[in-house]
């Protein structure tokens, strides 16, 4: 990995963490790790450092949602924007100079980094705190590594070796040593531990920031990608027992989207209003009129995964000015960025308990009717394997989960395998010429 030369600095009230390998020159109001991880109050400072990188535009302010949908597009949308790079990353031409997938690396890593700094400097933090401190890293180290190996990784390969290398662990804060690649397996072993100790020791409800159910939503998610159906079920089970009385689903399908505070729905969510906070999802997708690009159309065949009256095939809009078909779920550029739904812990259940034939938590029919029900649809009763599939399709469509199911599920997009070599970002040039181990 890169080396780091990594300086925190404080001021204005804001703590950060700047990552910078082109110049070594300290700016007057740069101090050492020393003074900016030396108290209880720094520390919590650099961790709100962490929830502010995290939320970058190349990151969780929606570049990762945006390029899953680009990867797993298979001819239902069309990216048709000036921009080249996003543009390589629809169709699967993507190249180690290509300044998205640059920038999805570099700022992942300098997330992982003010995490570890964070970590590095728990005996300052204040004993009745220090859980939560390390709890809210640790799930934010997590998600972030998931998110790289998911990219930058072959897929997970349930019952065989996973040793090929996928991206480097790097548990040392600041550090300068030129890291090696870890294998698949091990980098998910990592996400599970800190993801595993975030769940652990988070409280349900924590305002906007990290907590239990997010926690074991995304191990969920980790879950569901090496084919473990049983942890996926369980930890999603755990999930929606820890949301009793914190969360709860919307009741309408308008209320779901575009907002800019957390809904009762809202697990964990990228914060967006008018003074912070990005919406790359709403750039990309919304039409000019409504402050964004109009960059992703919506194709006819997109519509074949709704079933007649669903009332989810309505949250489109038909763009006056080009005459393109756009998704209604990205339409306020200060809403914000909702990165777990707890749609998706229902979802999750029902399809672990469908595979295995049981009823954990309760029965499939009556997770996926709460969701269809309030699409439009009639109950089912015994949903099959295929009903679950589909119902997460059409719920979680444009969220940012297409090309990790496609990869999971071992299926293909526009022509290319889910193990295609197309479908892996590779390591940027600039990493790999500052480091000959990557």
């Amino acid at each position: 990995m890169k080396k780091f030369n990594i300086y925190i600095f404080i001021a204005l009230f804001l703590v950060g963490v700047s990552c910078e390998d082109r110049l070594d020159l300290l700016p007057p109001q740069d101090v050492d790790n020393s003074v900016a991880l030396s108290t209880d109050a720094n520390v919590k400072a650099v961790l709100l450092g962490a929830y502010d990188a995290l939320s970058n535009g190349d990151l969780f302010g929606g570049n990762t949602l945006r390029n899953s949908e680009l990867l797993g597009a298979d001819g239902e949308i069309v990216f048709s924007g000036t921009f080249g790079d996003p543009a390589d990353i629809w169709r699967k031409q993507i190249t180690n100079i290509n300044s998205d997938v640059t920038e999805t690396w570099i700022e992942g890593y300098e997330v992982i980094n003010i995490c570890n700094n964070v970590l590095s400097a728990l005996d300052v933090v204040d004993e009745a705190d220090r859980a939560l401190v390390e709890g809210e890293a640790k799930f934010i180290r997590g998600l972030m590594y998931f998110e790289l190996v998911k990219f930058f990784g072959t897929p997970y390969s349930a019952g065989g070796a996973n040793s090929s290398l996928a991206i480097p662990i790097a548990d040392t804060p600041n550090s300068t040593e030129e890291y090696e690649k870890s294998t698949v397996e091990e980098v998910y072993q990592l996400v599970i531990s800190d993801l595993t100790f975030a769940e652990n020791n988070l409280p349900s409800d924590n305002g906007t920031f990290a907590n239990r159910v997010a926690a074991a939503a995304v191990l969920s998610r980790v879950f569901l990608q090496q084919e473990n159906f049983a942890g996926a079920r369980d930890a999603a089970n755990r999930g929606l027992n820890y949301a009793t009385g914190v969360y709860s689903l919307v009741g309408n399908l308008a209320g779901v989207y575009n907002n800019t505070n957390n809904t009762s729905e809202d697990v964990f969510a990228i914060q967006v209003n008018t003074q912070d906070g990005v919406n790359n999802m709403q750039l990309f997708f919304a039409s000019p009129t409504l402050g964004g690009r109009g960059d992703i159309e919506i194709q006819p065949s997109h519509f074949d995964i709704y079933e007649a009256n669903d009332e989810r095939a309505n949250l489109f809009y038909n763009d006056e000015a080009t005459g393109d078909i756009r998704t209604a779920k990205w339409t306020n550029q200060f809403g914000n960025v909702v990165l777990v739904r707890l749609a998706e812990l229902y979802l999750t259940r029902a399809e672990g308990n469908v595979r295995l034939g049981q009823s954990v938590g309760d029965s499939p029919a009556n997770d996926l009717n709460l969701l269809r029900q309030r699409a439009g649809l009639a109950d089912l009763v015994n949903p099959t394997l295929a009903d679950v599939l589909a119902e997460r399709n059409a719920e979680l469509a444009f969220e940012g989960h297409k090309i990790h199911d496609i990869k999971r599920l071992q299926l293909s997009t526009d022509g290319l395998s889910y193990d295609s070599d197309q479908l892996i970002f590779p390591v940027p040039q600039r990493e790999e010429g500052v480091n000959p181990n990557l």
